[in-house]
């Protein structure tokens, strides 16, 4: 059973690697483009993120998905992970960090 400072942690080291994809059409990470809506760790080290994309026809899409669920897999401390694909809330530009505002030059 993780401890909620064990869970903190991973966490942690999920949005490093979630840093880590980009969108082929845009030079900025789908963490900081607004793409992961929720990141859940569970006590058995099980992993459940829900993400989007910018558009529903993105075609990048599976190569995308296929490398977020890659790389959660990857991270030492996961046991498995659950990437869903939800369009709910629709992505919008509101949701971008600052950091992906100032990359793109908004």
């Amino acid at each position: 059973m993780m401890t909620e400072t064990d869970k903190l942690q991973l966490q942690t080291r999920i949005v490093d690697v979630l840093k880590t994809v980009y969108d082929p059409e845009i030079s900025v990470n789908i963490y900081d483009l607004g793409m992961i809506y929720r990141i859940d760790v569970n006590d058995d080290a099980t992993v459940e993120v829900d993400m989007t994309f910018t558009s529903p026809a993105c075609p990048m899409a599976d190569f995308i998905f296929a490398d977020v669920q890659q790389k959660l897999e990857a991270i030492e401390g996961v046991k498995s992970a659950t990437v869903n694909l939800v369009f709910e809330p629709e992505w919008d530009k509101s949701m971008m960090s600052d950091e992906a505002r100032l990359e793109l030059g908004m």
